[in-house]
């Protein structure tokens, strides 16, 4: 009961005024984007051509349909890419922890590892990272 009429004094002793300057430098904040965003559409250059109103693609000239059919090894190579970079994230909890986890938390991230690896090597068996095709 002490602690929460602590925690209540606490609470009622600040007010308002105390947000005050944070609420002035969000306001001044606000105020700036606001105006460099009008003042550069108004001062700013107003040059259209078909260069510009062009789709930008990485600065590579478009060609083609969009629609044209693509090789399915850049997609497979893409899922992978994201597997395998998962599989990473899954380590930091272990590299947080291993000294709590001990042994039986290293014979599990061997499990895990290895898991991966049998997953690797079918991947490589089936020819999904060869190019030549």
């Amino acid at each position: 009961m002490h602690l929460l009429n602590i925690l209540l004094d606490t609470a009622s002793a600040s007010s308002a005024s105390d947000y005050l300057p944070v609420g002035i430098q969000v306001f001044f904040a606000i105020g700036f984007i606001a105006t460099m965003m009008v003042l550069s559409h108004l001062i700013g250059p107003k040059r259209k051509t078909t260069d510009k109103l062009e789709n930008f693609a990485s600065g590579i000239e478009t060609h083609g349909d969009a629609r044209s059919p693509m090789a399915i090894k850049y997609f497979l190579v893409a899922i992978l890419f994201v597997l395998f970079d998962v599989e990473v994230i899954f380590f930091y909890p272990y590299a947080v922890n291993f000294k709590q986890l001990g042994w039986s938390g290293f014979g599990e991230i061997i499990l895990f590892v290895a898991f991966f690896l049998v997953g690797f090597i079918y991947i490589v068996k089936k020819g999904a990272l060869n190019w030549e095709d």
